[in-house]
């Protein structure tokens, strides 16, 4: 039984990795659960220098999910080159860098650092707001995306992952655009921007007021916009939003997802992404599935 997915020349043991932002580099994790069996782990966003993140509070429970404001803390790349990337050697797993900017420099200079570390791929994190252009996300204009995916290509040396956001209107415009500036696989579905106040005491739940939603209460977007972009475009995708199981797993190679990221589980279930690679395997078992990739966009 054949559970490998090839990604833009980079093959994974398995297609679930962790989704940004709520995996760390995998050091806190790694006391509960095995990184070794994980296809690969995407680390939490690096900018060139720390970030502080947002005020509190920017963490909110919602129906079958979750809002975060968190802001992309992070400790800068510096400290991401001498602690997160020796400690991720340690395992026999693929490693993502995921990078943040508020410019195009930004993401550069980050890339540009990465060169020659050993890591197998980078995630571009496009939801970050564009300081130069009032704020509005990369990832919400195509000629801006355009003009990022050209720039970290160019200066890459991994395969580079253009991470989109679903806050657009057409998500198969931002899919064509990621691929037509060199993409060489996108992922998607980043958080909703969603909003919660409290009746009680008349304000904002989020000092942000806004945040991020996650959780199984996007998954069917997800699925839609993930099935969307796998048509639109001939490079892999990466899917994710509300994965909790092995079969919402398989639902999203289904529509045409060549691997998955799971995110807001991990939250409730620390094995979570372990859980679903044995559950991805006892589906094939059952239904006789001898290669995974037979499943990519079968519906």
């Amino acid at each position: 039984m054949n559970t490998s997915v090839t990604i833009a020349g980079v093959t994974w043991k398995n297609p679930v990795t962790v989704a940004s932002g709520t995996f760390g580099s995998g050091a806190e994790y790694s006391e509960l659960l095995d990184l070794n069996q994980l296809g690969a782990v995407t680390t939490k966003g690096v900018a060139s220098v720390p970030w502080q993140g947002n005020p509190t509070p920017r963490i909110a429970e919602t129906a079958s999910g979750m809002l975060n404001a968190v802001g992309l803390q992070n400790p800068g790349i510096d400290l991401f080159i001498k602690r997160d990337i020796p400690f991720l050697n340690q395992y026999d797993t693929k490693k993502i860098v995921n990078i943040c900017g508020r410019s195009e420099a930004d993401y550069v200079e980050v890339v540009e650092r990465l060169r020659e570390e050993p890591v197998d791929m980078l995630e571009i994190n496009v939801s970050c707001p564009n300081v130069k252009e009032g704020g509005i996300a990369f990832g919400q204009d195509p000629k801006a995306l355009y003009a990022i995916t050209k720039a970290v290509k160019a200066a890459a040396k991994q395969p580079v992952i253009m991470k989109l956001s679903p806050n657009v209107t057409d998500i198969t415009e931002m899919a064509k655009a990621a691929e037509d500036a060199g993409a060489d696989a996108i992922s998607l579905i980043n958080t909703l921007t969603g909003m919660k106040i409290d009746v009680h005491k008349r304000a904002f739940v989020l000092a942000n007021r806004t945040g991020g939603l996650s959780g199984p209460a996007i998954k069917p977007v997800a699925v839609r916009m993930v099935y969307q972009a796998a048509h639109a475009v001939r490079i892999p995708v990466i899917g994710m939003g509300g994965i909790v199981t092995g079969e919402d797993a398989i639902e999203f190679i289904m529509a045409g997802a060549a691997a998955v990221s799971i995110g807001t589980a991990t939250f409730r279930d620390p094995m979570a992404s372990i859980k679903v690679v044995q559950e991805i395997e006892a589906y094939m078992e059952r239904y006789g599935i001898e290669d995974i990739n037979e499943l990519r966009g079968c519906v």
